[in-house]
Formats: C-alpha cells, sequence, structure tokens
C-alpha cells in the first residue's frame, strides 16, 4: 500500500536526449514523456490514442445530431451504422439540452488535446547562440521559444534555489543588460545529474569550437 501511495504521488521519470545532427549543432531535450519499450505498453499506447480518436469523433457525432436530427441519412449514419441512429440520436441527442451538450463535448475535446507530458529542450548553435523551447500543455498550442544570439550571453551556470522546502537546482543563462537570468528547463527542473552534462555540452559548443558530444540518453526516475 506504500509503494501504490509512493508512485502516485512521486513525480513522473524525466529522460534526457542528446541529439547532434552537425559537429556543431546538439540539442538537448528533458521529457516526461513516457516510452513504451515492451509489447504490452506498446499495445497500450496504440489502444489510448484509439480510444481518443473514438471518443472525439463520438462526441462531434452527438453535437452533429443535435444540431441536426436528419443527419443519420447522411455519409455519417454509414460510418457509425444503427448505434448512432438508435442510441445517440434517439437516446442522447435528442434528449440532452444545448446548454449541457455543448460543454461536455468541449470538456470531451480539452482532455482529448491536452499533453499528458512535459518536454522541454535547449538547441545550441556554435557561432550563433541557443534557443530554448518548452511545450504547450495542449496539443495544437506552439511551443514557447525564445532564442538568445551568442553575443549577449555572459555565462551558463548551475545553481541551487528553494522550490518550498526543498533546494533544487536549475540551469541559468546570464544575459547582457538583463536583471534576471533566464532558466533553462523552467518547469521541469531537472536534477543536477542531468543539468551537469547539459551544461557541459553547452559549454563546449558555444565556447569550444565546435562540440563533440555523442547521442545519449539519460534517465531519471521522479
Amino acid at each position: 500500500m506504500l509503494q501504490l501511495l509512493q508512485r502516485l504521488t512521486s513525480p513522473p521519470t524525466q529522460r534526457l536526449t542528446t541529439l547532434q545532427p552537425t559537429p556543431s549543432t546538439v540539442g538537448f531535450t528533458v521529457s516526461t514523456r513516457p516510452v513504451p519499450e515492451t509489447l504490452p505498453a506498446l499495445l497500450q499506447y496504440y489502444i489510448s490514442i484509439l480510444l481518443r480518436l473514438i471518443t472525439g469523433v463520438c462526441a462531434i457525432a452527438v453535437l452533429l445530431l443535435k444540431w441536426k436530427p436528419d443527419i443519420t441519412r447522411n455519409p455519417l449514419s454509414a460510418i457509425f451504422g444503427l448505434w448512432v441512429e438508435q442510441f445517440v440520436a434517439a437516446e442522447v441527442a435528442g434528449s440532452l439540452r444545448w446548454r449541457y451538450v455543448v460543454p461536455a463535448v468541449a470538456a470531451v475535446w480539452y482532455a482529448i488535446l491536452r499533453r499528458g507530458y512535459t518536454e522541454e529542450s535547449i538547441l545550441l548553435l556554435h557561432g550563433l547562440g541557443l534557443q530554448t523551447s518548452t511545450s504547450s500543455s495542449m496539443y495544437l498550442r506552439p511551443a514557447t521559444t525564445r532564442f538568445i544570439p551568442t553575443t549577449s550571453i555572459q555565462d551558463i551556470f548551475i545553481h541551487e534555489a528553494f522550490k518550498g522546502f526543498e533546494v533544487r537546482f536549475y540551469l541559468a543563462i546570464v544575459i547582457k543588460g538583463e536583471e534576471d537570468v533566464v532558466v533553462v528547463f523552467p518547469n521541469l527542473l531537472p536534477r543536477r545529474e542531468i543539468l551537469e552534462v547539459v551544461w557541459r555540452g553547452a559549454r563546449k559548443c558555444l565556447y569550444g569550437g565546435g562540440t563533440v558530444v555523442k547521442v545519449k540518453q539519460v534517465e531519471e526516475e521522479g
């Protein structure tokens, strides 16, 4: 019971992926996205995607049937068959009010489009600068990015600070003309082991005249 409680309350696993497409370019991505490594996990992953698609299409079908009940004579009925015609049209769409249907459909699609993980990355270009990126909480919303040229970067260092009642390490970038530092991976705040890999790779790329960073993955339990 105690182990189950710890698994439910512990933060998700963080994975660091390092990618170097060219000798002068290196990218570091920290993600909480689960990676299915076994056949059951892979099947569960694809089944969850299928269930999301079916739920979203059914929600749209209910909305269309409420707006136009005779839509079952359209190609929509050929897709869903008698189930939509007899169950959704007669039992659900016809009995619910608009003030319940619209918020329910919106809530369903909000849950479908919401990411279940967070990804944050830093891309370093030797002689040009770096770009930080944080994924959005929704699939259709673009990530938040910022590009910082090399001429504006004064230093990159690992520091520590209090977050609540614990000490957390963070990777910071000092920028000329700005009072506040830019925190890399601000939402995930990986542990020091991951930050040291990124810090070494970032300094090699920006100040080392080219990088020799190899593709590497680091997994960190929450």
